[in-house]
């Protein structure tokens, strides 16, 4: 829980379809001002359908979702994103063609407290790289741009789909300090992520996703629990 226990996010039994395919069945979960938490499952389990009901990218068919205490769960995609709520998908979405300095003045925003100057401190990788293709980076400096674009729009809730996915282990360390910065400035996290190595360092609080519904744990102590 965070300092203050306010939370940020609240998420109240919702439900989501594709087609006849019922995905989720009645998820609830919420994430306090300044709180990092992970939501755990095998593949198929609603994770990534939960993370885009709360970006407005999929309406679900029941439930509420509240952001800042207002209602948000019927607002279109880029209304969700101006009141805060910034989603870096698990293809990370970069423009391979513009330079990195070009994908991330994309997503500026002259109030945002996360300026060009903040995102090449944290992640010295893309100042080395500025003049580079986005198609030119490794997987692992994608993500690190794709996570920088984000933060440039000023969020107040960053979610995180998978980040660490496939990179290799020395990359992953990497990303990991960069995520404590980030936490540590303010922002909120969600985390979806199979590595549960990186989830019990940087996690106050898990929830795990099984065929559609939830449960809690407030510690993971053992890896013994398959999440894949």
């Amino acid at each position: 829980m965070s300092a203050n226990g306010t939370s940020l996010l609240q998420v109240e039994g919702i439900h989501a379809h594709y087609g006849k395919s019922h995905v989720l069945q009645g998820v609830s979960l919420h994430v306090n001002d300044g709180e990092l938490v992970t939501l755990l499952g095998r593949n198929g389990a609603g994770k990534t359908t939960t993370l885009k009901c709360i970006a407005g990218a999929m309406l679900p068919t029941q439930g509420q979702i509240r952001f800042a205490g207002a209602l948000t769960s019927r607002l279109a995609t880029h209304q969700v994103a101006q009141r805060g709520i910034c989603l870096v998908p698990e293809h990370r979405g970069i423009f391979k063609l513009l330079t990195v300095e070009e994908n991330l003045m994309l997503g500026q925003r002259k109030s945002s407290p996360w300026q060009l100057g903040d995102i090449y401190r944290i992640f010295p990788r893309l100042k080395e790289r500025r003049t580079n293709g986005g198609g030119q980076l490794s997987g692992g400096e994608q993500q690190m741009l794709s996570i920088g674009r984000a933060l440039m729009n000023a969020p107040r809730l960053l979610m995180l789909d998978e980040p660490v996915e496939g990179l290799a282990p020395v990359i992953v360390e990497e990303i990991v300090a960069q995520l404590k910065v980030i936490k540590a400035s303010g922002v909120s996290i969600v985390l979806v992520e199979q590595n549960l190595e990186v989830c019990t360092q940087l996690a106050d609080r898990h929830y795990i996703v099984e065929q559609g519904r939830w449960c809690t744990r407030r510690r993971m102590r053992s890896s013994s629990r398959t999440t894949r």
